[in-house]
């Protein structure tokens, strides 16, 4: 089991995963919320488009850009089951249990709560 921390260095190495960054618009967003409703925001997508066994559209369910919850899923490697299952090892075709869901808000949320520090 790897840490926060070691995930997202292992992001940092990917190409695809490095080149997403939150955008201006992301940061007004966020900072207009605060973080609390950032992460109330990044739990429910989790939950909805995530946690379930099957997903038809399992792929293309997460948008590339809209809210920076999107944008860190992408970042994170935590958009689809497929990719779950590719960099975590995460089963498919198995509901997420309530720790997995939060363990995956968690790495998103550091990754946003780094790219603001990064962008101070």
């Amino acid at each position: 089991m790897q840490t926060i921390n070691e995930a997202l260095l292992k992001l940092e190495k990917s190409k695809f995963r490095s080149s997403f960054h939150l955008k201006k618009r992301d940061i007004d967003y966020i900072n207009q919320k605060g973080i609390d409703v950032i992460r109330r925001h990044a739990e429910d997508f989790v939950r909805t488009r995530l946690s379930p066994a099957s997903i038809p559209n399992d792929g293309k369910q997460t948008p590339t850009h809209g809210h920076p919850v999107f944008v860190a899923q992408h970042a994170t490697a935590c958009c689809c089951r497929g990719c779950l299952n590719k960099w975590y090892k995460v089963p498919k075709n198995i509901e997420l249990t309530k720790i997995q869901q939060q363990k995956i808000v968690n790495l998103i949320i550091s990754w946003i709560e780094h790219e603001l520090r990064r962008n101070i």
